[in-house]
């Protein structure tokens, strides 16, 4: 089976990785990966909304703002969940983007 690759616009093949999962236990909804997303491949939904997630599982180690509050409460809690991952098109500016690097990519190989 052949890998899915592109061609850059001087010409050089890569090898895109596309978007397999969000971690959503550490996603902490802040939506940086929405906005620089070229497609409409995530959603950000209530965290409540997530099987098996609940406001306690999150964990902020690196609390920006030096105190114990994760910022959370009943009506603002989300994550980021993925809305259409077949429209991914493999640019990785969500992994980069990501303070908590909640993203797996992987090459895929192309359609028979």
């Amino acid at each position: 089976m052949t890998m899915i690759t592109g061609l850059t616009r001087g010409g050089d093949e890569y090898t895109p990785a596309f978007v397999m999962d969000i971690n959503q236990q550490n996603c902490i909804g802040c939506g940086r990966c929405f906005k620089v997303c070229p497609r409409e491949v995530f959603d950000l939904i209530e965290r409540d909304e997530v099987e098996g997630l609940e406001l306690d599982d999150y964990e902020d180690d690196d609390d920006m703002y030096g105190d114990d509050d994760d910022g959370f409460s009943d009506d603002t809690a989300m994550v980021m969940s993925l809305k259409d991952a077949m429209d991914c098109i493999g640019c990785g500016s969500c992994a980069r983007i990501c303070p908590k690097k909640c993203f797996t990519h992987e090459p895929q190989t192309a359609a028979a």
